[in-house]
């Protein structure tokens, strides 16, 4: 069997000619050529980034993939308006990574199906980006990471305010000593949203590939909640608001508590040594299987302990710090606000010290994960760096709410001490074949 057949029609456990491929293998496009992206996905998010990519001048998206036929449409005419050319359409996302002419492959699916074609496509030679989180669960994650170290792929997480002058400048203040000593940081989404019901299950429509669109989860019977838009609200898809939203400001919370721990003279920090979440499926009525309601705890051990919580409260109408979803980080001389737009920092007093305006927009991102295809360098939301840390606050904090209880994290192999039932759902029960996770 030809490797174009067995990539279209086999089960995915496998490693695609990995040992064709040297560490310093570099995108196939050359500084005075255009990159190929491949898109895997066309609405919602997914139909973003066909629009940031195909503005780019120096990218041409030459194929998109989706399960549902009625997401085309749209897609098409973003990337026909923006290069003049309409992409190939296709339902197997496997004919992108196929493709030897394609030099990057673009995910924008939900969450259960992050993992899989990031991998395969690093099997193949191709440098990713992909959303936020990494995957749907822990050893997703590290699974990625892996096939990205073997391969030497460029790989960047779609936390795109790592690369916005908002964010950047937010540490630059910090790490010049901004704050004085910090110990605490606080992430937090007070947005609120709403009910999704209790519809009853129904028939797919006739555009839509349902058995694909499940992959590696359960097979369950349709229902329209379950499915575009609201899917990130099951244990099968997603990774609930934490994931969602969570991991962002997360994430803006951690780099911020980094750059002022190595201000201060103390070692970077890793993993926490301890995750501890409170809260429950309190608020709304409904099919959502997610807390709406909750309190995680990060404690970081070491000489100078540190500490990050995250609150989510997702029925509020209101704010904290005047943000409806943010991160802030607390030193002895002054504290730093950072939201969606800006970030403002205020002195002992709650004197405004200095206050910087930006916005969330992922062109820069894009950007920087080009610029990176062609320099090798690590890009600003490098997997295995920051995208996959990220990721595991939002995985162990969903799974310490899940089991009511403390989780002592090893940071070295992200797995749960002496706690095999914690251990047992870093990673699904089962993949529904022939989706199997690949080895790597």
């Amino acid at each position: 069997m030809d490797r174009r057949k067995f990539l279209r029609e086999s089960a995915v456990g496998f490693s695609v000619a990995a040992g064709s491929l040297s560490q310093g293998n570099v995108a196939k496009a050359t500084a005075n050529e255009r990159i190929r992206v491949g898109c895997i996905g066309a609405g919602g998010r997914a139909l973003r980034l066909v629009s940031t990519f195909s503005a780019h001048p120096d990218v041409e998206v030459v194929g998109i993939a989706d399960i549902d036929n009625r997401k085309f449409p749209d897609a098409l005419a973003v990337a026909q308006k923006n290069q003049g050319k309409r992409p190939a359409v296709m339902r197997d996302f496997r004919r992108l990574i196929d493709d030897p002419t394609i030099d990057a492959i673009v995910v924008g699916t939900p969450d259960h199906w992050h993992a899989i074609p990031t991998i395969l496509a690093c099997l193949a030679g191709k440098d990713v980006y992909v959303e936020k989180p990494d995957g749907h669960n822990i050893v997703e994650g590290q699974r990625m990471v892996a096939a990205m170290r073997k391969t030497g792929r460029v790989v960047q997480l779609g936390s795109q305010h790592r690369s916005t002058t908002r964010l950047q400048s937010a540490m630059s203040f910090v790490r010049d000593g901004g704050l004085g000593k910090c110990l605490l940081a606080k992430a937090w989404e007070s947005t609120k949203q709403g009910s999704i019901g209790f519809p009853e299950d129904s028939t797919p429509p006739p555009e839509v590939d349902y058995d694909m669109w499940l992959g590696p989860a359960p097979e369950r019977p349709f229902n329209i909640r379950r499915f575009h838009g609201t899917w990130r609200w099951f244990f099968d898809y997603g990774t609930g608001d934490l994931g969602n939203d969570g991991v962002h400001r997360l994430d803006m919370a951690l780099a911020l508590l980094n750059e002022a721990a190595v201000a201060q003279g103390d070692s970077p920090l890793g993993l926490p040594d301890s995750v501890a979440a409170s809260g429950g499926k309190w608020y709304f009525d409904d099919l959502q299987e997610f807390p709406d309601t909750l309190q995680v705890n990060y404690n970081y051990g070491g000489p100078t302990p540190k500490f990050l919580t995250y609150e989510m409260r997702i029925w509020a109408p209101y704010n904290y710090h005047n943000e409806g979803e943010g991160a802030a980080v607390y030193g002895d001389q002054a504290y730093l606000v950072i939201g969606n737009n800006r970030w403002r920092a205020y002195g002992p007093k709650n004197e405004l010290i200095k206050e910087v305006t930006g916005d969330s927009d992922e062109t820069p991102h894009v950007q920087n994960f080009l610029d990176c295809m062609r320099s090798r360098q690590k890009p600003a939301c490098d997997l295995e760096t920051i995208g996959h840390p990220a990721s595991v606050l939002c995985h162990a904090g969903n799974l310490s709410a899940r089991l009511g209880r403390q989780l002592f994290l090893d940071p070295q192999t992200e797995t749960f001490r002496d706690d095999a039932e914690a251990n047992s759902l870093r990673t699904r029960t089962e993949y529904r074949r022939p989706w199997v996770l690949p080895e790597v």
